[in-house]
């Protein structure tokens, strides 16, 4: 198959995180590229240089797998049947906190810290880091308003990605974008969020926010025995 990156600098469509999350999504459980495009540039994100479409701008790029020994199965799509080298892991992950490590999360996190109210935290004893429970679900909720999506499949994305990077030049990559004049200020941002991250103590919820969780848990899964 032969995809031409213009797919993702000029997409027929673009579509809504409600339709990427739908059970009809038109996003594939296949190899290839994909941009996120956004109605609502974070402050301090340079665009003057980016491409647009439909009144949104193209921030961030992707491919799925990153290489090919990525494409091997390894203990995650083993154990639980999700195939997390595909297009629609990867895009779905960058909705919901709880599909795995998004790097344009983090840079999305740290970048509207003042608009949202929820710095990096440590967390779970302070092995891990994210915005806090209440945080991670403000960042899904801005998602769903301000990104949208276009993706093309390709049986070899990582032999388009330089092409993809190059073309797009998108600010908020981290990885293989040291090149873009805004990665230097994006890096040192992230870097600070996490060192004042260390600095503070590890966030625990309060009681009525683990009893809200515990809620949650319990609503999502109707078949748990509880009392």
């Amino acid at each position: 198959m032969t995809t031409d990156v213009s797919q993702i600098t000029n997409p027929q469509r673009l579509f809504s995180g409600e339709e990427v999350l739908s059970e009809s999504t038109p996003v594939p459980d296949a190899n290839g590229l994909y941009g996120l495009y956004f109605k609502e540039n974070p402050a301090g994100v340079p665009t003057e240089k980016c491409i647009t479409s439909d009144d949104k701008t193209l921030l961030y790029v992707g491919i799925s797998p990153e290489s090919r020994h990525q494409m091997r199965d390894d203990y995650l799509a083993q154990t639980s049947f999700i195939n997390i080298n595909t297009l629609k892991f990867h895009i779905n992950r960058h909705y919901q906190n709880g599909w795995g490590k998004s790097p344009l999360r983090l840079a999305l996190g740290v970048l509207l810290t003042k608009e949202s109210g929820y710095p990096l935290r440590r967390v779970r004893k302070g092995i891990d880091m994210n915005f806090t429970r209440a945080g991670e679900r403000w960042l899904n909720d801005w998602m769903l308003e301000n990104a949208f999506v276009c993706c093309v499949e390709h049986e070899e994305p990582w032999t388009m990605e330089n092409d993809l990077m190059s073309i797009t030049r998108p600010p908020l990559n981290i990885k293989g974008n040291t090149g873009h004049p805004f990665s230097p200020t994006l890096r040192g941002l992230i870097s600070e969020a996490i060192q004042k991250a260390w600095e503070l103590p590890i966030h625990a919820p309060r009681s009525g926010q683990a009893f809200d969780i515990i809620t949650d848990v319990l609503e999502n899964n109707p078949d748990m025995e509880h009392d």
